[in-house]
């Protein structure tokens, strides 16, 4: 069988709805010479859903809102383009999907990572 292995940092056990996360993904693009050049894009936004877990195909749903616009975006954990994923910042959810921010205009409160 073959080993997986996880391109990300930190463990997917540990990511939770309501953190905030950036995520780092190698992006391959041309130049104007036609030549190929790989660099490294992050995406910040809350986690709002994370589905099947820590198997092979976990994904997490990462929201944010670009100018005055919400964007979702879904990475798939065992993505090898993900180099990490950083946690900025934890809020207090009482909820395993957090599809209802979708429509939510108020601040949630924000806790204490150890």
């Amino acid at each position: 069988m073959a080993k997986e292995t996880t391109a990300t940092k930190i463990d997917p056990k540990d990511l939770k709805p309501g953190m905030t996360v950036r995520v780092y993904q190698k992006i391959k693009e041309l130049n104007a010479k036609g030549e190929e050049k790989e660099r490294v894009q992050y995406y910040e936004g809350m986690i709002i859903a994370k589905k099947h877990g820590n198997e092979t195909g976990g994904t997490i749903t990462v929201r944010k809102i670009s100018d005055g616009v919400g964007v979702e975006k879904i990475f798939p954990l065992n993505l090898p383009s993900l180099t990490k994923i950083e946690i900025k910042k934890q809020v207090k959810v009482r909820r395993a999907k957090l599809y209802y921010l979708r429509n939510y205009n108020k601040k949630l409160k924000e806790i204490k990572l150890a």
